[in-house]
């Protein structure tokens, strides 16, 4: 895991305690909301136990993963429109900012894609949604950019989990990040080749 990923590791567990509750439903939902706005850890590393514990109800925990995202997202698209002046300090202060810059020339070139990217990528979706705000982009074509990657994403990881168990667990944990990278380079050579 890389350096600036071991900060998080309290929260990390955590969450994979969330996992493990009678209620895990709901803090997936709730981990999904928070992800897309404001939390640091992905929902994916709740969403991959549960459908890996319950393979019958993968879909349905992607279905909620998807919509409680989407939902946050919303927010994130919220806070970027109303209340970007707040945080932009902050955001200058962390590790974010680079990230939101790179939001800002990803929308200028790419619009709709550049969510799409976020969506399913390890490129953190919040920055995204709160610069999509920020930068008014069309509420609806980032409904559906959000939607469609960030279900591609959420849906993969609970069909492998279904079909591949645990060594897909192990797998996907170890590889996840080259995976998301791979992922972002094949669409940006496609929207460079179909532009």
């Amino acid at each position: 895991m890389r350096e600036s990923m071991k900060i998080f590791s309290l929260l990390y567990l955590k969450v994979m305690a969330w996992s493990r509750l009678p209620n895990a439903q709901w803090y997936l939902g709730a981990l999904s909301f928070a992800e897309s706005s404001f939390f640091p850890i992905p929902p994916d590393v709740m969403l991959a136990p549960m459908s890996l514990a319950n393979p019958s109800r993968a879909w349905r925990f992607a279905l909620l993963t998807t919509i409680a995202s989407v939902l946050g997202g919303l927010f994130g698209y919220l806070i970027g429109a109303t209340a970007f002046d707040l945080i932009e300090s902050y955001l200058k202060a962390s590790h974010y900012w680079e990230h939101f810059q790179t939001a800002k020339l990803w929308f200028k070139e790419w619009g709709f894609w550049a969510i799409f990217v976020a969506g399913f990528s390890p490129i953190p979706y919040k920055v995204f949604t709160i610069a999509a705000g920020a930068l008014s982009m069309a509420i609806i074509p980032f409904t559906i950019a959000s939607l469609i990657g960030r279900g591609s994403r959420f849906f993969i990881v609970a069909g492998l989990m279904k079909w591949g168990g645990a060594r897909m667990e192990a797998n996907l944990h170890k590889y996840v990040d080259r995976i998301g990278w791979a992922t972002v380079a094949l669409v940006v050579v496609a929207i460079i080749v179909f532009r």
